[in-house]
């Protein structure tokens, strides 16, 4: 199976240097949630590999509310060589996940664009990924749970870029023309 792109109806919007892998995730409804937070963010586009459903599905139709319609998205049957080209690309490979190796979210100093990559609900990141990424990060938890829900994960961290981009792009003016308008 080869590599889909899909068009997204953006026009005039901010987006952000942050791009989303979405490795083998179970739950469509994640997948549309990962879309709605992905429109509301800015972020350039979403990379749906393996199992991870893709449109047109009635479970991501449901979350997503119209974004799948609105984010550029690609569906990639292997994560690999589209994150070695990310790279290649300038894409810094962030694995968000709970591994010893993990910074905090909030110590972390994303160098962008940055590569997003979230694992399947049950089994995490896939340990080629995880060893082939430029950074590991986890968000901090202070309950008895360990982990949260992977689309909630998702919008801590992308949020958390938006907030530092902008935050960029208020501290150095001359940066404002890397935002992308599409």
């Amino acid at each position: 199976m080869g590599t889909q792109i899909v068009p997204g109806g953006r026009c005039t919007q901010l987006r952000i240097p942050v791009v989303v892998v979405l490795d083998n995730l179970r739950s469509a409804y994640n997948v549309g949630a990962f879309f709605r937070t992905a429109d509301c963010a800015g972020v350039e586009r979403l990379y749906l590999v393996g199992i991870t459903s893709t449109p047109p599905h009635r479970g991501v139709a449901k979350t997503a509310l119209g974004a799948e319609e609105s984010v550029l998205w690609e569906y990639c049957p292997d994560p690999l060589p589209l994150v070695q080209r990310l790279r290649e690309a300038g894409y810094q490979i962030a694995v968000i996940e709970t591994s010893p190796k993990a910074i905090d979210l909030f110590d972390w100093q994303p160098r962008f664009p940055v590569c997003l990559v979230f694992g399947n609900e049950l089994t995490g990141v896939q340990p080629a990924l995880l060893e082939f990424s430029d950074v590991q990060v986890r968000i901090p938890m202070f309950g008895i749970k360990s982990s949260l829900n992977v689309a909630t994960a998702g919008a801590i961290v992308i949020y958390e870029l938006l907030r530092r981009f902008l935050e960029l792009r208020r501290s150095y003016p001359q940066l404002g023309a890397a935002a992308r308008l599409e």
